[in-house]
């Protein structure tokens, strides 16, 4: 079993046990941790993070940061982590729609990608169609 903390600067998202956490990191794509995985330290996409325990699962939109794990825990420190029930889904589509429109006028505006990137995970997480 592994302990595992989801942590944002405003609040501990999650804390408990979990068979299994899966998350997204930058370049390395989706990598799931169970029991006896080696040490591992990452920086996380913008996307979602998934815990598996065995009564069924959690998942959050996870914005940037870092996921660890060592000794049988995971960490997920989040610039934002946000739960299913946390993300208000009709202002997330206000600004998936915004973001879209600034990334089509200019697709090398990095702060407009970033937050279609981000609208995209609430969406995703509040709608259950995150998959990893």
């Amino acid at each position: 079993m592994l302990q595992v903390e989801v942590v944002s600067p405003e609040a501990i998202t999650y804390s408990g046990e979990a068979t299994m956490v899966v998350a997204r990191t930058v370049g390395g794509g989706d990598i799931a941790f169970q029991a006896g995985h080696v040490p591992f330290i990452g920086v996380l996409e913008v996307w979602s993070a998934k815990v598996i325990g065995t009564d069924g699962s959690d998942e959050f939109a996870v914005h940037s940061g870092f996921i660890q794990m060592a000794n049988d825990k995971v960490t997920i420190l989040s610039d934002v982590s946000e739960s299913k029930d946390e993300i208000d889904v009709d202002r997330a589509r206000a600004a998936q729609s915004k973001a879209s429109a600034a990334v089509a006028a200019d697709d090398t505006d990095v702060e407009a990608i970033g937050a279609l990137k981000r609208a995209n995970a609430r969406i995703a997480v509040a709608t259950g169609e995150a998959s990893h």
